[in-house]
């Protein structure tokens, strides 16, 4: 159901995870392990799911938070003021939010992706973690930027952060048109670095795990403290959930992060 998800170098009292399909149904795009609600799949099977994942991670429902993503750079801090609220305010809070900060230990934050990058944060010394979603706009939007401010505010350094990033579109697999390449562009990203031509189409293809570990480098980070080495969504399409393949109405996969 999940499996680790590694850090450069070791990080005491914190696991990062993403999950995994299971054994699919080929005539089922939400199968078999989907703990997102807001695709398309039955309200029944995402809560069974979210039953099974908090089960496995040895915590209560109310502590497994993961936000209504909207491809935005907003970030928000799941602290104490946040538990105490009511379900329908807390769904509230996590409106339109695509990162997740917290210094709360036992509560798993974490975020839903099916090509875009998953990537969870750490500095074990000050105890504060993270988990954001950057799709190409969330990366225009410097997105994993954003987190990391957002952790310093909570006490963390930047020269600390760990990140590691999750299953994700590979750049052979990241076609798109020159309109996108244009918005990097012109968000002063160095397209020579993250951009290549497919000689035989002529198509652009964007390395977005590169784009995001030069925001992340940008924003403090060392290099040797970024893994962004993992395995592309779409490729692995029967382990990991691909909306290039299977379209937007279709599973998620949910990478974590824990205090623990």
């Amino acid at each position: 159901m999940i499996k680790p998800l590694d850090f450069n170098t070791s990080i005491v009292g914190i696991k990062a995870f993403t999950s995994e399909r299971g054994n699919i149904n080929p005539r089922n795009k939400y199968s078999e392990f989907n703990v997102c609600n807001y695709t398309g799949d039955d309200a029944l099977h995402v809560l069974d799911c979210r039953m099974q994942l908090c089960m496995e991670l040895g915590i209560d429902m109310d502590s497994l938070i993961m936000p209504h993503q909207t491809h935005s750079s907003k970030v928000a801090v799941i602290d104490e003021k946040y538990m105490s609220l009511d379900i329908d305010k807390q769904e509230t809070a996590l409106e339109g939010v695509d990162a997740l900060v917290t210094k709360l230990d036992s509560v798993c934050i974490g975020v839903n992706t099916a090509d875009c990058v998953p990537i969870v944060l750490a500095d074990e010394k000050a105890g504060v973690i993270a988990a954001c979603h950057a799709g190409w706009r969330g990366t225009v939007a410097r997105i994993a930027a954003k987190t990391v401010e957002a952790m310093v505010k909570q006490g963390a350094r930047a020269q600390n952060i760990k990140a590691a990033m999750g299953p994700s579109i590979c750049q052979d697999c990241f076609e798109v048109g020159d309109e996108v390449v244009e918005a990097f562009s012109k968000a002063k990203f160095d397209t020579k670095v993250i951009v290549k031509r497919n000689t035989e189409t002529g198509k652009a293809h964007i390395d977005l795990r590169k784009a995001n570990a030069l925001v992340l480098q940008q924003a403090g980070l060392t290099a040797s403290n970024i893994n962004s080495q993992c395995e592309c969504s779409k490729c692995n399409s029967k382990q990991y959930f691909s909306a290039r393949v299977m379209g937007t109405d279709s599973g998620r996969t949910f990478t974590g992060i824990i205090k623990v």
